[in-house]
């Protein structure tokens, strides 16, 4: 479901209106709307304060498919020509990148590293900051089967 309907659909389920999520998030009602009418969307920052004020998780709040992601890094795997990972006898892993897991070895030790040294390449790709980028895998990255305790 797209940020705009999910957004409406949170909002209207604890009962509030555009102006009672507007004062609670300190924007107006107008970005409110904005929002819930897919004219613009909020940060990913804002995103956050959104799902704690709504009590949703944040995840929820991007229209993203978990599963079509490499489960250690979060690169879709649609992206053309996007290698899988190997397994130690050379068959191909499904769930990861080549990047992330090769040869039955993955790359990443803790979630700080991936995010620290994958950042960059996410920002190449979006024109995101690198706070954004940051921010962005913070949310997305505990949700990937490699991360999940």
């Amino acid at each position: 479901m797209a940020f705009k309907e999910t957004l409406a659909a949170a909002r209207e389920q604890r009962g509030m209106t555009q102006q009672d999520l507007a004062e609670k998030l300190y924007v107006t009602r107008q970005a409110v709307s904005r929002w819930e009418n897919g004219e613009t969307e909020p940060s990913v920052d804002m995103r956050k304060l959104i799902a704690t004020v709504l009590d949703v998780p944040v995840i929820q709040l991007f229209d993203i498919d978990v599963s079509q992601l490499c489960q250690c890094c979060g690169t879709p795997f649609t992206v053309p020509n996007m290698p899988h990972g190997t397994e130690t006898d050379g068959t191909e892993n499904t769930a990861y990148c080549k990047w992330c897991y090769d040869g039955g070895q993955f790359a990443y030790q803790s979630e700080d590293e991936l995010i620290e040294k994958t950042a960059p390449f996410l920002m190449e790709a979006t024109g995101m900051s690198q706070e954004e980028a940051v921010s962005f895998m913070g949310v997305l990255v505990p949700h990937l089967q490699h991360w999940q305790k």
